[in-house]
């Protein structure tokens, strides 16, 4: 079974990103034969459900993260194709962890995982996709790459705990959420992002831009998110508009429609929440609640914040093709609201 790198879904998602797919489409190609070799094993369910997951979509932004800040920083090895492989079999750990975690049963419009094959094997195949990123890692020979991935792998296990704590909790401030995406999202995006600078021996204020580029881009990423659960379109989506509600995860539309609301509001998202309570008509109120309370718009408009912080990031860079597609990446993902 092969692993396609869905560079057309991409493509077709939104424009903006046509000029990052046109500067990494050569080492793309390249890091899907490198997914293919390093998903083989002897145990059989490994390389099943490693290639469920991979072939279910998803645009392959921090790979391509990884690839542009190379050669923004001028980088001319071969080493950002290993890295930049390693950092997506580390996001695939994370998505099999997560689905654990949350106990989700869909993911980008598939079963997940752990529906097919169980908790326990989902897991462990996400360990071992964790053990063949540091692998190729070492492979790669640079220990400023292997301690920037070390550590964003400490921290997004990190932001799964705190999570895990924040779980059905409507005490949640937005200080607290906000830790949560930024460990648990905006730090593999500011990890992409960072490599670039270490693979080419840059200075530390350029690796220090693009860690600021990747993690407001990341959380930026994650408030959208948060944002089209509850008012995007499904089709474009991939996923049931409504499935972080159903699953009660606390994010940030909810968090400002439950600080905002009245008592009778708020014993709403207690009963669906926290208890999970969930009756037919219970999306439509929750979706009328946020509206009134300007929950999404907030949300939408909190991300754009981070998207400028993300672009001003870029600013030490001279100008050309690959800052001009790194900007580009930053008004895709706005504009996904849209």
């Amino acid at each position: 079974m092969g692993v396609v790198v869905p560079l057309d879904e991409a493509r077709a998602a939104g424009e903006r990103l046509a000029p990052l797919l046109e500067l990494v489409n050569e080492d793309m190609n390249a890091i899907n034969r490198i997914i293919l070799d390093k998903a083989v094993s002897h145990v059989d369910l490994i390389p099943k459900l490693t290639h469920h997951l991979v072939n279910s979509g998803g645009k392959r932004l921090r790979p391509m993260l990884a690839i542009a800040s190379s050669k923004l920083c001028g980088y001319t090895g071969q080493g950002h194709v290993k890295t930049a492989a390693a950092i997506e079999f580390m996001h695939t750990a994370t998505l099999l962890h997560d689905d654990v975690v949350d106990e989700s049963d869909t993911r980008r419009g598939h079963k997940t995982a752990r529906l097919i094959w169980g908790n326990q094997a989902t897991v462990l195949v996400g360990d071992f996709l964790l053990g063949q990123a540091f692998r190729m890692l070492v492979d790669v020979g640079s220990l400023a790459v292997l301690r920037i991935l070390s550590n964003a792998a400490a921290t997004i296990a990190e932001g799964e705990v705190m999570q895990l704590a924040a779980a059905k909790n409507t005490a949640t401030t937005e200080d607290a959420y906000l830790s949560i995406i930024d460990a648990k999202t905006a730090a593999l995006f500011a990890a992409a992002s960072e490599v670039g600078a270490a693979l080419a021996k840059r200075p530390a204020d350029e690796e220090a831009a693009l860690r600021s580029y990747g993690r407001n881009l990341g959380l930026a990423f994650q408030l959208v998110d948060d944002a089209l659960d509850y008012g995007g379109d499904s089709a474009r989506l991939g996923k049931s508009v409504g499935d972080d509600f159903r699953e009660g995860k606390i994010t940030l539309p909810v968090i400002l429609s439950f600080r905002r609301g009245n008592d009778q509001e708020r014993a709403f998202w207690n009963r669906t929440i926290v208890e999970g309570k969930i009756e037919e008509s219970d999306l439509q109120e929750a979706i009328r609640l946020m509206k009134r309370h300007n929950a999404i718009a907030d949300t939408l408009e909190r991300a754009r914040s981070y998207g400028s912080i993300a672009h001003d990031a870029l600013a030490i860079f001279p100008d050309g093709s690959e800052k001009t597609a790194l900007r580009d990446v930053i008004a895709f993902c706005i504009s996904r609201a849209h």
